[in-house]
């Protein structure tokens, strides 16, 4: 077997594979042997079928499939170890003038193209700096989380009227465009918070409802077509949802109205250990330190947004453009022109970034371990829980989630480029300078 790389460019290879009878002829004997050996024919005891016959029968097929084997054996061992660094998969490169006639002593020659990852030089240094900010807590933020904290240790009342924060409890009916309740349409009873209704004059409209008032309106405008929203109330697919046009008849059936919990002990007390706050000043300091210890998550991630577009514009990479829109139609057959043309920039900026962080890790050795992922699996399904019971589950039995949770290979890959992405993080910022800033929360959201 002889091949060969031609270089096109610095971003494009073709790579010539010759295939001599020699190179396949055993391992063809061998396929139609154990052909043979399995196969089950009218006329012949299970594993007795010579295998002459198996070749007359299905030998051009065999040939073809070990062919086809050897093919992506020989080049992937070629890459290797040739340390040729690809961008997706080689695409066979068609050529209307051969054509083979698949018998078991022809010389084979095929041609695959290769898209080439560009060559560049890591050089972050302390002369690139960028802001690190050091986010504080303004008046509004921590009045609006003491506020939902009230609210969600207050007591539930039923008013007459309903006002801006209340709940609706209500029967929803799908209209016809005559205006009368479609008959077999979708109907469902559920809580709409008015908070959530993005149409101010929707809302407007769902103010001052008494039990058994009757209003029409567009529930997709009401929620700025929410899918998951409108899935939710309707009690509907969110790809339903999407589709949906029609307006909705709402029934009310109960004004739900939470109350505030007073600042006192009880109330401390259900947010924190017994004992530990005694005051509303205490109770004050303690909001503050939780909120900024939160608001360092969002102070790193965009550092870390600001650092990619940074080493992006540093780096400036090229990449085989062409190729690459054709090797992601190739494997993706789905995939049309415009949705291609939509995508692409995305894809090949994640294209470049993955590009450096591995630069990053293969020339710093930095090493990604199965704990890591493991505790980052660990961390993210203990969030998930914690949404729905502050009590945390017992160690042993999340880390038996987390093992259950990466033996999905999705899931894994997953975490794995996130755990990536954080080590190649932490490094960076032992190696740039950071522009220590303090910013209040509120003013911190405008810099996004």
């Amino acid at each position: 077997m002889n091949i060969i790389q031609e270089k096109i460019d610095s971003l494009n290879a073709v790579v010539k594979v010759n295939i001599k009878p020699e190179d396949y002829q055993a391992r063809v004997e061998k396929a139609i042997k154990d052909h043979a050996k399995k196969a089950q024919l009218p006329g012949f005891r299970k594993g007795m079928v010579p295998a002459s016959h198996i070749k007359r029968m299905y030998g051009k097929s065999i040939l073809v499939d070990e062919i086809n084997n050897l093919l992506s054996d020989s080049l992937n061992n070629y890459i290797t170890e040739n340390k040729i660094e690809v961008l997706g998969q080689p695409l066979p490169k068609a050529d209307d003038s051969k054509e083979f006639n698949w018998d078991f002593n022809e010389e084979f020659e095929f041609n695959y193209e290769l898209g080439l990852a560009p060559e560049f030089e890591l050089n972050f240094s302390s002369a690139d700096k960028l802001p690190a900010y050091k986010i504080k807590v303004d008046a509004e933020t921590l009045e609006s989380r003491i506020k939902n904290l009230r609210k969600s240790y207050g007591k539930m009342t039923n008013p007459e009227v309903s006002a801006e924060d209340d709940v609706l409890y209500a029967e929803l009916a799908q209209l016809s465009t005559d205006g009368s309740v479609f008959e077999g349409g979708i109907s469902n009873t559920a809580s709409i918070r008015l908070d959530l209704v993005k149409n101010e004059e929707i809302k407007k409209s769902l103010v001052g409802l008494k039990k058994d008032d009757v209003i029409e309106f567009d529930i997709q405008k009401a929620f700025d077509n929410d899918a998951s929203q409108v899935a939710r109330l309707l009690n509907i697919s969110e790809d339903d949802a999407k589709e949906l046009q029609s307006n909705f008849r709402l029934t009310v059936k109960n004004v739900n109205r939470l109350e505030e919990s007073d600042l006192n002990q009880e109330f401390f007390d259900k947010i924190f250990p017994a004992g530990d706050v005694t005051t509303e000043e205490q109770f004050r300091g303690k909001i503050t330190e939780e909120l900024e210890s939160m608001m360092v998550q969002n102070s790193d991630q965009k550092l870390q947004s600001e650092l990619v577009e940074y080493g992006l514009g540093k780096f400036e990479l090229q990449l085989p453009d062409e190729f690459l829109k054709r090797w992601l139609k190739a494997t993706n057959e789905k995939l049309t022109e415009e949705e291609l043309e939509q995508g692409y920039d995305d894809f090949a900026k994640n294209l470049k970034w993955t590009l450096v962080e591995n630069k990053i890790i293969k020339e710093n050795n930095i090493e990604i371990k199965y704990e890591d992922i493991l505790d980052a699996a660990k961390a993210r399904l203990d969030a998930q829980f914690r949404m729905y019971s502050p009590t945390p589950i017992p160690e042993d039995q999340l880390n038996q989630y987390a093992v259950q949770f990466l033996q999905n290979k999705e899931n894994a890959n997953r975490i794995f480029e996130e755990v990536k992405a954080q080590k190649v993080f932490e490094y960076l910022k032992t190696v740039i300078t950071l522009d220590e800033q303090e910013i209040e929360y509120n003013k911190f959201l405008e810099l996004n």
